[in-house]
């Protein structure tokens, strides 16, 4: 299995094997086939210390992000462990320790402000359903007519990041504006899809959604660095504002882990009726009392 096309077959393979998803079938080969050509030497004869050459390369002469590198090496870590049934010493390749930032928060008003923005009833649908759902944007792209399950209120993923299914909210405005889409747009496709790409012939891009949301952006007067995704952290942060628990948010996000939504603790107006225990201090408690006097 010298030859780098077959292992990047026989990688493909192994991706297909275990049921992983359609972005990993495409990244991980591409990356393989990236670390294979850096190291110019037999697949049998490369062991850590290439690794770390290559990641390294990445980080000094490429410049790319953690998050990149620690993709890079999750592919390369597949590519000996499964396709070439190798062990590493894992401790010789240590992931990048990334800079946990803080996204953008949109106010509700902003969220309202970019969905009446739009300049079609399409637009208007797709971005509404985004947010009031808490939708990623292959999901929404996704989204198929039998999804929409009025009856009970809620809306349907199907497949969704890590190949969950899952329920999260139908909101009545989401629906009346979806219905009215409907209406007007009649959306056909064999496969049931609600929102459709160009010529009908599959469902929209996720480009297409992208264009929508930042053509609509620049109708308000918003100068966040915003994105779809954004829509999505709203959700999540005006409902645990509104007094959702934690749990509840991870499921209708359908997070794996509750660490991935406590980022949202940090993100929602959570002090607005919270003391500093000074002000209950009885040594300054008064001059609260003088200063707002």
């Amino acid at each position: 299995m010298e030859n780098p096309e077959q292992i990047l077959i026989r990688m493909k393979e192994d991706i297909l094997l275990r049921g992983l998803s359609k972005s990993t079938l495409e990244s991980y080969p591409s990356k393989a086939r990236i670390f294979l050509e850096y190291c110019k030497r037999p697949a049998k004869q490369l062991n850590e210390q290439d690794i770390r050459n290559f990641l390294c390369y990445l980080i000094n002469e490429k410049k790319v992000s953690p998050a990149t590198v620690n993709t890079y090496s999750a592919a390369i870590r597949f590519l000996f462990a499964v396709t070439f049934n190798r062990t590493l010493n894992y401790l010789q390749i240590p992931r990048q320790k990334k800079r946990r930032t803080l996204p953008e928060v949109l106010t509700r008003e902003e969220v309202s402000s970019i969905i009446e923005s739009c300049n079609n009833l399409k637009h208007k649908a797709m971005l509404t359903v985004i947010y009031s759902s808490g939708l990623r944007i292959s999901e929404a792209a996704a989204l198929k007519i039998p999804h929409i399950d009025s009856e009970n209120m809620r809306l349907f993923v199907e497949y969704g990041k890590g190949g969950k299914d899952r329920y999260t909210l139908l909101s009545e405005t989401c629906l009346h504006i979806l219905r009215e889409y409907f209406r007007i747009y009649r959306p056909k496709h064999p496969d049931g899809w609600l929102f459709l790409g160009a010529h009908n012939a599959s469902h929209i891009t996720y480009r297409a959604i992208e264009l929508a949301f930042e053509e609509a952006v620049k109708r308000t007067n918003i100068t966040k660095h915003v994105s779809v995704h954004t829509l999505r952290h709203a959700f999540a942060t005006h409902l645990l504002e509104d007094g959702t628990t934690l749990l509840q948010i991870k499921e209708l996000l359908g997070h794996s882990s509750i660490h991935s939504t406590t980022v949202y603790l940090h993100l929602a107006n959570l002090t607005s009726d919270v003391k500093s225990p000074l002000d209950n201090s009885p040594a300054y408690g008064s001059l609260a009392i003088i200063a707002n006097g």
